[in-house]
């Protein structure tokens, strides 16, 4: 009897697992949402590349911080590339590794991470094109990072267990890479020409990490100072600018009319946020109170929206409430049909929603659940680079 129940307990989950999946990438392809009653009037929107595909890994970070870099070589002039963000993965793992090793295996290893990661890894390592490196071996469908978590965890774990470095532990660790997301090239040719990643980086993305900030609100941190922001991916200890939450939205605004995208980490694990129907606002009412057709009903339609507070923000975020799930790039603004703004923000969850790859996030629900910005510092009005003590 207890092996069948073991039996019957993994067939469910694998049940679950592959639902999952099916929600969030086919569900909208599948099955008919109802008809959405939106109104949208486009206010602003800014150029960006085409919506990509992560798949089933934790990689959001890299995808939307590529496009943001994308987005930015489009607004300095330059002919857009697809950046491979699984380079930039694979590059950010091995840093992680570092970090895990020198804190004594106090901090948790996977691929995910903060837009910053992007950064950092631009400036340390460079970056290359999609084409010529994919993370994925001949005859897979996408990178195997189930795997690579368990080899790299049980070898890096192994090394701090047995309280001895080797010379040659990274080099180890890269061929645990090379084994499950391919070989990283040397050399690669684009365009005729023949590159590295650190020559790619200089010479065709052209972009300069230091040019660029981070921008995170909490309580707890003095205002329009920089602090160390304790998020589990935040794995570099990097240092955020911290703004009141009422100014999130008044940088983004300020960003998009001044013709800059603005990266965004937030938490999309709510009652309001909607894959499918693209839509992410601040209920009015907790879902225990809703009727059963304001539920079916509450993404069709502009619905009134909850009031939040700072307070109510960082409670969220101490209760584990607000968690940095998701990393997404906004690259507009848009209006409903009663005058509400909304957010136009590129997922990379492939295009199976109703906005073709698209959410739109209202002011309210990203001054609520968003944990950090990443955007360029002209972006940000002279009055608060001064206050900032920009240069």
């Amino acid at each position: 009897m207890k092996k069948k129940n073991w039996i019957i307990v993994a067939i469910l989950a694998v049940i679950l697992a592959v639902g999952g999946i099916f929600y969030r990438f086919y569900y909208p392809k599948k099955l008919m949402l109802l008809k959405s009653e939106f109104v949208f009037t486009e206010l602003i929107r800014l150029k960006s590349t085409a919506v990509k595909n992560q798949g089933a890994s934790n990689t959001c970070w890299a995808y939307s911080g590529n496009s943001f870099l994308e987005a930015e070589m489009i607004r300095m002039g330059k002919t857009p590339v697809a950046i491979s963000p699984l380079y930039t993965v694979r590059k950010a793992y091995l840093e992680r590794a570092r970090n895990y090793l020198r804190l004594h295996g106090g901090l948790k290893l996977n691929e995910g991470g903060q837009l910053h990661d992007v950064m950092q890894i631009l400036r340390l390592h460079g970056a290359m094109p999609r084409a010529a490196y994919t993370g994925i071996k001949a005859g897979k469908s996408s990178g195997n990072f189930k795997r690579l978590r368990a080899v790299l965890n049980s070898a890096l774990s192994s090394m701090v267990k047995n309280r001895e470095l080797k010379s040659g532990w990274e080099q180890n660790i890269e061929v645990l890479m090379d084994d499950n997301l391919g070989k990283i090239p040397v050399n690669f040719d684009y365009q005729g020409k023949s590159y590295t990643a650190r020559s790619f980086a200089d010479q065709v993305i052209g972009i300069d990490p230091d040019q660029y900030i981070h921008i995170a609100s909490v309580t707890t941190a003095p205002q329009y100072k920089t602090f160390v922001f304790l998020i589990p991916d935040n794995w570099s200890f990097s240092q955020f600018y911290n703004l009141p939450m009422e100014e999130l939205t008044a940088v983004i605004d300020r960003a998009l009319i001044k013709g800059f995208t603005v990266a965004c980490t937030i938490d999309i694990s709510e009652p309001g946020f909607s894959w499918p129907y693209g839509i992410a606002y601040v209920p009015q009412k907790s879902a225990s109170d809703m009727t059963g057709e304001e539920k079916s009903t509450q993404f069709i339609r502009p619905q009134p929206e909850r009031k939040v507070d700072a307070m109510e923000r960082q409670n969220a975020f101490d209760a584990w409430q607000t968690t940095d799930d998701h990393a997404l790039h906004i690259i507009g603004l848009v209006k409903d049909q009663n005058g509400k703004e909304y957010y136009v923000a590129k997922n990379s969850w492939g295009r199976g929603n109703a906005f073709q790859g698209f959410i739109y996030l209202t002011k309210e629900y990203v001054r609520y659940k968003s944990t950090a910005l990443m955007l360029h510092k002209d972006a940000l009005s002279s009055a608060l680079k001064n206050k900032l003590a920009i240069h």
